[in-house]
């Protein structure tokens, strides 16, 4: 092979954006080194999502079997991606900035003892290879060359806009059973607890979140009705979900979710750097806020100046009014 290995480390449904935004990322590196996308995946579904990872620039699908890889385990799947690698011999790896994909791309390096570069923006291929990644959670851009035989990097989460690249067609599809050391079966899955359905924050195009200034954990019943005649998702920053108030479920931000929706509406959220990586994918950002030097204040597309209190009620008040014409 003399092309780009990319791991795919989630089939869900609400997974599909950051894919086919990394699948684009491939696609691009595949072309200047002149060579395949082949996707590697543990996960048997993968043949209900052929033909869109087709659509975005894959050739061929490396599907790894193993008694042990029933479920998700870092150690586990990193040594089956550095059999697959020894097998294929890519020019190089890439992964999702996600927390699988970092935390298995880190196995990897290590049992490779090999660099790996994370939270890439852009990569280009060169003698070395150049690469701008973000760091200090999104306050700064690093350049840094990858200097290694076998370039191993992730890109960070909305990166991108997936674009397709050619037109659906047949995949090669190439299974492989792997061995795996017993010290790698670390993880044992006792119970699983469904999703709920419907939209998610991460798919969601309307998200109303939250922060410190709503007040209180009744404060946020004034989100809810917004975003559900938005048709959108309720989030929260970190400062919520430390005072009890909503679930870490609901966070949005560096150590929350990072999100990307087409209308963002921050309601009291001073815009702290740990929250605003996980927003600032965002289309359109309105900030309500009664603080004009508030950080979201600045960064927003848009800001009203203005108790949140005050502001939510009387828009959610215009909504319904206009919706029952």
């Amino acid at each position: 092979m003399s092309g780009i290995l990319v791991l795919i480390d989630s089939c869900e449904p609400d997974a599909t954006e950051t894919t086919n935004e990394l699948l684009t990322h491939g696609r691009n590196l595949a072309n200047q080194v002149n060579g395949t996308l082949e996707a590697v995946t543990f996960d048997p579904r993968y043949a209900d999502l052929a033909a869109g990872w087709s659509e975005h620039g894959v050739d061929v699908i490396h599907y790894l079997t193993n008694s042990s890889l029933q479920d998700y385990g870092p150690q586990a799947w990193a040594q089956g991606i550095v059999q697959i690698t020894s097998l294929v011999e890519p020019v190089a790896v890439i992964a999702c900035g996600s927390d699988r994909g970092h935390e298995v791309m880190a196995n990897v390096a290590a049992i490779l003892d090999a660099p790996f570069v994370a939270n890439c923006l852009s990569v280009m291929v060169g003698e070395p290879w150049q690469a701008s990644r973000v760091q200090w959670g999104g306050s700064l851009i690093e350049e840094v060359s990858v200097k290694t035989t076998l370039p191993m990097v992730s890109f960070a989460l909305h990166s991108c806009e997936a674009k397709l690249s050619k037109t659906p067609e047949p995949l090669e599809i190439v299974f492989h059973e792997i061995e795996l050391d017993s010290e790698a079966i670390k993880t044992l899955v006792t119970e699983r607890t469904e999703k709920p359905a419907g939209q998610s924050l991460e798919t969601s195009a309307v998200v109303v979140s939250g922060g410190r200034g709503v007040g209180s954990a009744e404060g946020f019943d004034v989100l809810e009705t917004l975003a559900e005649l938005l048709n959108g998702k309720v989030g929260c920053s970190r400062a919520v979900t430390n005072n009890g108030w909503r679930s870490h479920t609901d966070q949005v931000g560096q150590t929350g979710k990072r999100i990307a929706p087409d209308l963002y509406i921050a309601c009291g959220i001073s815009g702290a750097i740990q929250h605003w990586v996980g927003a600032m994918a965002s289309k359109t950002i309105l900030a309500i806020n009664t603080d004009p030097e508030a950080n979201m204040v600045k960064k927003a597309d848009y800001a009203v100046i203005a108790n949140l209190h005050d502001v939510i009620p009387a828009v959610s008040h215009e909504i319904a009014r206009r919706n029952d014409r």
